[in-house]
């Protein structure tokens, strides 16, 4: 029979082989991770939920909702946009106020959303100064995660480490616990990326057109519907034309009338003309039954000015908290829910253009879409909302800096978080009393809030804590914190914070960072127990490293938003975040032990 040790280290190790190749969206793998413990007895029914109740959870989720004011004031855009003409004369000066403005920004919010409204506004600078965007985005989200580490507030895993300390009856982190530690990695990792970290960043020339970057071969055709063909009274999902040859309908024109981008439950009529985007393949296979028009126009003439026969080429990023996250865009219903066609799919390094409709997305991944032009103020205001799956790469609607509403949202900002550095209250209910100060000064509706909240994130915080609750329950953390303080026996504190630094790093690049912290949390304060010392440096180190994640594309949310928009390639990120880790790894091994006396 297996021992609950066991058990818990089997579930712990299928959680990071599901985390690893994506197999499962995050929030399924941390519900399976909740039944199973619950399920084999490793923890109680109370236990396996308790998470979902945890004081960090529900200020992560309170934090979302404070990040999503800020936004909404359209401050961040008007700061941002107005950097454009310092980018134009001073590049590397521009640079690096943008890094330092993202970071200070994402010290006190949410730095997903951040990144969100950053990655177009960074487009568009570097088109107007002529700079390839690939020099910008990745040291954008580096910057978000340095900055993050400042404060507990800054990121969910920063809450997440505190609030196990919390849960085993230990001092969780005050506001500015992290701010030593965290501010001199941030100013040497600026630094860093400043002077050295552009040089190891790719500089490819761009392409001509959006068609170019995305391969595209396709063709306009027109089919004419006649009297004696099959297609007459059929509807478009179950004709040939989409069932067989996987075209794309764009329009019909019947007598005096156009249908752009009908329905699947459109039926066809005898003297129908349908425009099809399709290649020179399938054209050719559809002029045994019907009657063919080929204008020979491609996709390629009308990407070079975007537009063409009223109709506009848009990139759509895919956010980590999107809707799309693990479906096809069959799933998603695309075509009919934003009135676009799909072209192209960048999929991390891969380029797509067939079978579009049946590729499960990832967070990240790029699609090239055309939709009307009339269509597309439609879509650039579904991007403005709380919960948009997508971000248009090209979107100019940055909205209006409302004054007062932004100076409202900033005095709530730093009431709560005076009240929490004070200790007058816990950080939970400052940030609690936030919302409901938000909500009350019709700064956002309830049902904004409710949308502000990734719940990705709050489910995926439950079943850490749970894990966290396993790995305590069943002994774990001591058995591999035996191990961890048995290698660096003899060698002093600092080796015991490199060797505990790197554990949580290396598995941060590979899964969540919050799993991750969910995991070595356990381990960093039982290895104190074992050695008599204070815990606080150890959960520290991990709070520090399991957020530190820039050697991959995947550890990092932020990082995942970037690849595909910068058309970043996997070992972009190992070239210039590996030094950056290095640095990180030394520098926090160095001031840990002599900032927090151990």
């Amino acid at each position: 029979m297996l021992t609950p040790a066991t058990i818990t280290l089997l579930v712990a190790l299928g959680a990071v082989i599901l985390f690893v190749t994506e197999w499962l969206t995050v929030d399924l793998i941390a519900m399976l991770i909740i039944v199973t413990l619950v399920a084999t007895g490793v923890v109680s029914p109370t236990e396996g939920l308790d998470g979902f109740s945890n004081g960090a959870t529900l200020t992560v989720a309170f934090m979302f909702v404070l990040s999503a004011a800020l936004l909404k004031t359209g401050a961040l855009q008007l700061v941002a946009g107005g950097m454009a003409e310092r980018f134009r004369t001073r590049p590397r000066y521009a640079t690096l106020l943008l890094m330092l403005l993202v970071a200070v920004i994402s010290a006190f919010i949410n730095n997903t959303p951040v990144v969100a409204v950053f990655i177009p506004i960074v487009g568009r600078i570097a088109a107007s100064a002529k700079i390839n965007p690939a020099k910008l985005l990745i040291p954008l989200s580096y910057a978000s995660i340095l900055g993050g580490m400042c404060t507990l507030i800054g990121t969910s895993t920063n809450i997440l480490v505190s609030g196990i300390a919390e849960s085993n009856g230990l001092p969780g982190f005050s506001v500015f616990t992290l701010a030593p530690i965290g501010i001199a990695l941030l100013v040497v990792g600026v630094i860093y990326l400043t002077y050295f970290g552009q040089r190891l960043l790719p500089d490819r020339e761009a392409e001509e057109s959006l068609a170019e970057q995305f391969a595209l071969h396709d063709y306009l055709a027109e089919i004419v519907i006649l009297d004696n063909q099959t297609l007459a009274g059929v509807r478009i999902m179950d004709s040939p034309i989409v069932r067989e040859m996987d075209m794309d309908i764009i329009e019909i024109r019947r007598d005096n009338d156009r249908f752009t981008l009908p329905p699947g439950d459109f039926r066809l009529l005898a003297g129908d003309t349908l425009k099809v985007r399709c290649d020179r393949e399938k054209i050719k296979n559809l002029k045994d039954w019907v009657k063919l028009v080929d204008h020979s126009g491609s996709v390629q003439v009308m990407g070079t000015g975007l537009e063409r026969d009223n109709s506009s080429l848009v990139e759509m990023v895919v956010t980590p908290n999107s809707e799309f996250v693990g479906k096809t865009l069959r799933q998603v219903d695309f075509r009919r829910s934003y009135r676009a066609v799909p072209l192209a799919i960048r999929h991390r390094e891969e380029t797509l253009n067939e079978q579009l409709y049946e590729l499960p997305l990832l967070a990240g991944d790029v699609i090239l879409a055309e939709v009307k032009s009339h269509y597309l103020t439609e879509l650039q205001k579904i991007e403005q909302r709380q919960d948009s799956p997508f971000i248009l790469l090209s979107s100019d609607a940055l909205g209006d800096f409302n004054r007062n509403r932004f100076y409202f949202v900033l005095a709530t900002i730093i009431g709560l978080v005076t009240l929490a550095t004070t200790g007058i209250l816990p950080i939970s209910i400052a940030a609690l009393m936030g919302v409901c100060m938000l909500v009350l000064g019709r700064t956002l509706s309830m049902q904004e809030a409710y949308e502000a909240i990734d719940w990705r994130i709050v489910f995926l915080l439950a079943g850490a804590l749970s894990l966290g609750k396993a790995m305590s329950n069943s002994g774990l953390d001591e058995d591999i914190a035996g191990i961890l303080t048995g290698t660096v026996a003899g060698w002093g504190p600092f080796a015991l914070i490199a060797a505990l630094y790197l554990t949580t790093n290396l598995l941060t690049e590979l899964m969540s960072n919050n799993a991750t912290a969910a995991l070595l949390a356990p381990v960093a304060i039982a290895a104190a127990a074992q050695l008599g010392i204070d815990p606080q440096p150890l959960l520290v180190t991990v709070a520090i490293a399991a957020s530190a994640s820039f050697m991959t594309p995947v550890g990092y949310q932020t990082n995942a938003m970037v690849y595909g928009a910068g058309r970043y390639k996997f070992l972009d990120f190992t070239r210039v975040g590996t030094p950056l880790n290095l640095i990180c790894w030394g520098l926090t091994s160095l001031l840990v032990p002599l900032l927090f006396g151990l």
